[in-house]
């Protein structure tokens, strides 16, 4: 069966704090954080800017994040303001909310994988079966 894999990597800068943390990440600070968004389709789709079947998802699409806070994206926002209740601002959970939101983005049956970096040398990997 064919299987295509498409990958987009973008970066937003952002800044937030955890709630909580006992440390300098419990103060405000920033970073320029870097995502991987790879999505898997046995088949292709049309998307809301082409409407012929030729592609997984459009990169548009995928790249919704890295948008500036005040049209629906994450660049240069408060995370802790933009981020719904329920989602901490820990690159674990930033990590889910990109994935929960391009998911509703993408058509039915593409599979997601998200990675997110706060620093050149640490990431977190998120998908859900």
């Amino acid at each position: 069966m064919p299987r295509w894999k498409l990958v987009t990597e973008f970066s937003f800068d952002s800044a937030h704090y955890i709630k909580d943390y006992d440390g300098p990440c419990g103060r405000m600070h920033g970073h320029t954080y870097k995502v991987k968004v790879e999505a898997t389709s046995g088949q292709l789709h049309s998307s809301q800017y082409v409407p012929h079947k030729v592609m997984v998802a459009d990169f548009r699409t995928l790249r919704w994040a890295k948008q500036d806070g005040t049209k629906g994206g994450l660049d240069h926002c408060v995370l802790n303001e933009v981020l719904p209740e329920g989602y901490e601002t820990t690159a674990e959970m930033i990590a889910k909310y990109i994935y929960d939101e391009t998911k509703k983005r993408v058509p039915e049956g593409v599979q997601l994988k998200v990675a997110v970096s706060e620093t050149p040398n640490s990431w977190v990997e998120y998908e859900d079966d």
